[in-house]
């Protein structure tokens, strides 16, 4: 993949499993806890992925994670498994770049998904094309779409409107839980916190953002309608410089091809899928940004 990816399966997409190594028999599988974050985040950082420390502590509060570490304690591999409800957002499912190509990541999904159904979760995911094929090999199946866009830079996208719109912000969490299907409060709690600049709401919907290692990453974002969507995206872009990245639902190619004539490019495709399942939860006319591949 190109760019800088936020995504959990943006540059390092799982391969089909090879006969075991000595370098997999020489690693060992664990739980992830804080006292991995560092790791963890060097690990991504690695990868030249945007997730930065809050990323992680947020995602194992939220869920729960599983690593390879070879005998020196360095962390090799992770995958992480967000509860939300009846399913679980499998994240972060990556490799050490010396490390791919030896059944890692396939080891650490077989563990998140044999967890998962244990507990009656249904597994997913947000999957690039590269990794597309070998979820679907494991029994993901496609449901809605979505693609990335980068704005470059250092600059506001609309400096005409960053006092526009600074009103407080009120979660609508009964219509989050419409769009996503599932509450995810605790989630949008701590999102508030990470960019309270770009939050914005409406009587019809609302947008968040946060921090990242390189660039701020707008979403979620989900509305009633493409015209709130619109003014909703518009004031929470005036508010905050790039780098930035969002990343927009199909069903919206109007506010797709709104950010590409104000600088954004198309980064990747992303598709959306459900571990034996052929619809995803909640209302996906309802969602206009995902909050990232990583959480939903």
């Amino acid at each position: 993949m190109t760019g800088r990816p936020t995504g959990s399966r943006a540059a390092c997409p799982i391969s089909a499993s090879r006969p075991t190594s000595r370098r997999v028999t020489a690693s060992t599988e664990h739980p992830l806890g804080p006292e991995h974050i560092a790791a963890c985040f060097a690990l991504s950082k690695s990868a030249n992925w945007n997730q930065n420390e809050a990323d992680w502590r947020l995602m194992l509060e939220l869920g729960r994670g599983w690593g390879l570490s070879l005998a020196d304690g360095t962390l090799i591999a992770t995958t992480l498994a967000l509860p939300y409800g009846s399913f679980a957002w499998i994240s972060m499912v990556l490799v050490h770049s010396a490390h791919r190509r030896l059944g890692h990541a396939s080891r650490l999904l077989r563990v998140a998904i044999g967890d998962l159904r244990a507990r009656g979760l249904t597994p997913i995911l947000d999957a690039t094309p590269a990794g597309r094929e070998v979820y679907r090999q494991a029994g993901f199946r496609d449901t809605w779409t979505f693609k990335r866009f980068l704005k470059s830079g250092i600059d506001h996208v609309l400096r005409s409107l960053a006092d526009h719109g600074k009103t407080r912000f009120v979660p609508d969490f009964a219509l989050d839980r419409e769009a996503f299907g599932a509450d995810r409060s605790r989630l949008l709690r701590a999102l508030q916190q990470r960019l309270p600049q770009a939050a914005r709401a409406q009587p019809n919907g609302f947008v968040l953002g946060r921090d990242g290692r390189e660039a701020l990453q707008i979403g979620p974002l989900v509305a009633r309608d493409e015209e709130t969507a619109m003014e909703l995206l518009r004031s929470a872009l005036a508010a905050v410089p790039a780098p930035l990245y969002v990343d927009v639902v199909d069903h919206a190619p109007k506010l797709q091809q709104w950010l590409q004539t104000h600088g954004f490019a198309f980064q990747r495709p992303f598709t959306r899928m459900v571990h034996g399942g052929e619809r995803a939860p909640g209302n996906e006319k309802l969602v206009y940004l995902v909050a990232g591949p990583e959480l939903g």
